[in-house]
């Protein structure tokens, strides 16, 4: 089997890469590029340890082939924290206690970012149905949806505030009258 060149930006780095068209996301995530948070869990696409952004869409990394992610951008869970600060759905996962054993964290917290990123209010079944593919074993998933429901309030809040005058009283309000 011939190698192939592809170009990839994880985390806001751009890399090129040396690697065989067999070669999943994960094992240049984890192997490559030394980026160990994303975990394998089951290999099949079923548990979603592996979930990573790629191009903001939350994939299985185990599933997905180098070509598919040539010219492509990538965010695993050590992209998530800016500038040495955690990001309000890390904070929150620790404030309610919203993991145990933590393997499962990094996939759960990047399906949840993919999910606040096109829904920044999600109600509880939206929230449920946005980290269906991601088993967790240990906490029974209260803790960690009322994490996501506090990171989302916490996300807004943030926007809310970075919004002058009455358009952002407006969309405060709008935000918790929907809740």
């Amino acid at each position: 089997m011939e190698a192939l060149s592809i170009q990839i930006k994880v985390n806001g780095h751009s890399h090129r890469l040396q690697t065989f068209p067999n070669r999943r996301l994960l094992d240049i995530l984890r192997e490559d590029l030394t980026l160990t948070g994303t975990k394998e869990g089951c290999g099949i696409g079923e548990c979603g340890a592996c979930t990573v952004l790629v191009d903001g869409e939350a994939v299985n990394a185990c599933l997905i082939l180098a070509p598919q992610v040539d010219g492509r951008e990538i965010l695993t869970i050590e992209g998530l924290s800016e500038r040495g600060s955690l990001h309000p759905l890390q904070q929150a996962f620790i404030d309610h206690f919203a993991f145990q054993c933590g393997f499962c964290t990094p996939g759960m917290l990047m399906a949840a970012k993919a999910l606040l990123d096109v829904n920044p209010s999600p109600s509880r079944e939206e929230i449920r149905q946005g980290l269906a593919g991601v088993l967790c074993r240990c906490t029974g998933y209260i803790q960690i949806f009322e994490a996501v429901e506090d990171a989302a309030q916490a996300l807004l809040e943030t926007a809310v505030s970075g919004i002058e005058g009455t358009a952002g009283a407006a969309i405060a309000q709008r935000t918790e009258e929907a809740r």
